[in-house]
């Protein structure tokens, strides 16, 4: 006989007299204790060191390193199923406040304390804090800063002195030291590919034919197409999609070469008196992504197995498995500096020191070297078309004018479009 009630249920509150109800006992939920870091000699705030690579309290002195394992690529992973999802934690672990940019809309999280006062995205003052968000997942991996601030600025202000297009005055400009040390959130993720192709390929075969016009037999080339197939698969690890759209994706490309055997494990105590970004890009948009990068791979990898570079009339069956996620943080330094009135964007990578961003440019300077390359040119073709009636030497000056001067257009251009680059987002 079945033992009533049944285990783990209790009985509740009945409004009908004479009738007792049971129902499932109410689970509760571990409570796990927000972390503080005070310091242990004088009490103070303390916040994590970059340069000491722990925690550090600036009022007496006091450090105290981080222990931290390294996992490095062998990090775990989630499969794709909504029991993983159900089971990550949630929240930072830490108390926490959100804070959210009325100019751009972006939201990062900074420590409860803190009084930060301007958005890291776009430099705008116009911020309000509020209570961070404990719905989004936790990472559970970061990887920790290894450029400090202050390598930070000298690696800024190389980069802004390497380009002759930029203004002069902006190779010494103070403003490019206010950067940003923030976690920004990634995507990581990994899949097997196994890919089926056919498609028409080209092959140049040559012939002979009688020309009856000149009644003698030649040779031609033409095109032949045959149709070829073949299988292709990947094991594709670790690719990277950024968890945000709030930095340029241009730019954050050109810096996130990320050293992922450094992935060490999340704790609250490297996020201590620093910002961090949670994702704003969920885990279902970042695999769509990665799966179009992944689709792109094999593709390729399918093309190369093509016996020519001809290709037509390509399809390709693709499948996927095997597939994981890991949800981490990674370090960058941000900055939104101004000059002469419009904003410009730079960001470093706070592991590898690269950087990437937007320089002003001195369109003066750009127009007067344009000017200097195309005068060669000019000026010859002028020599020549003058000197053309009264010697022989005119028409060969005036072709040595022009191909100096298409040189010189050919140049220009490259010049004007790398100097649009430079200004862009």
């Amino acid at each position: 006989m079945e033992k009533f009630p049944p285990p783990n249920y209790v009985q509740i509150a009945s409004n009908l007299p004479g009738f007792e109800i049971y129902a499932p006992k109410e689970e509760k939920e571990d409570v796990v204790p927000l972390k503080e870091f005070k310091c242990p000699q004088c009490g103070a705030v303390t916040a994590y060191s970059i340069l000491q690579a722990g925690l550090s309290c600036e009022h007496c002195g006091y450090q105290e390193r981080v222990q931290v394992s390294v996992v490095g690529r062998a990090a775990d992973s989630f499969e794709f199923s909504l029991d993983n999802l159900a089971v990550a934690a949630h929240g930072w672990g830490d108390d926490r406040n959100d804070l959210r940019c009325l100019s751009c809309g972006a939201e990062i999280t900074v420590p409860a304390d803190s009084m930060a006062t301007t958005c890291a995205f776009c430099g705008s003052n116009k911020v309000v804090q509020g209570s961070a968000n404990k719905d989004q997942l936790r990472p559970k991996f970061l990887v920790p800063f290894k450029i400090d601030p202050q390598k930070c600025q000298q690696i800024a202000r190389e980069w802004l002195g390497s380009s002759w297009m930029v203004p002069k005055e902006l190779k010494h400009f103070a403003a490019m030291d206010s950067f940003t040390a923030i976690y920004l959130p990634y995507w990581t993720f990994h899949a097997i590919t196994n890919a089926s192709w056919k498609a028409e390929v080209g092959h140049r075969v040559s012939e002979s034919y009688y020309d009856a016009s000149s009644k003698s037999w030649k040779t031609r080339t033409k095109i032949v197409w045959r149709w070829e197939s073949g299988n292709a698969g990947l094991d594709i690890d670790d690719l990277l999609v950024a968890g945000t759209g709030r930095v340029s994706a241009r730019h954050l490309g050109n810096v996130d070469n990320f050293n992922l055997s450094d992935i060490v494990a999340y704790a609250p105590v490297f996020l201590a008196g620093l910002q961090a970004k949670g994702y704003d890009r969920p885990l279902e948009p970042a695999w769509e992504i990665a799966r179009e990068v992944m689709r792109e791979k094999t593709k390729d990898a399918c093309m190369r197995q093509a016996s020519t570079s001809m290709v037509r009339n390509f399809s390709m069956k693709l499948d996927f498995s095997d597939e994981s996620w890991r949800y981490l943080l990674l370090p960058v330094y941000l900055a939104a500096y101004q000059f002469n009135g419009k904003t410009y964007h730079a960001i470093v990578n706070g592991q590898t020191g690269d950087i990437s961003g937007q320089r002003p440019v001195d369109w003066k300077k750009i127009w007067l070297v344009v000017a200097m390359i195309l005068a060669p040119g000019v000026l010859a073709g002028l020599v020549g078309l003058l000197s053309m009636s009264s010697s022989s030497d005119g028409l060969t000056i005036g072709m040595i004018g022009f191909v100096l001067l298409v040189i010189g257009l050919i140049i220009s251009i490259v010049i004007f479009v790398k100097a649009d680059k430079e200004g862009k987002a």
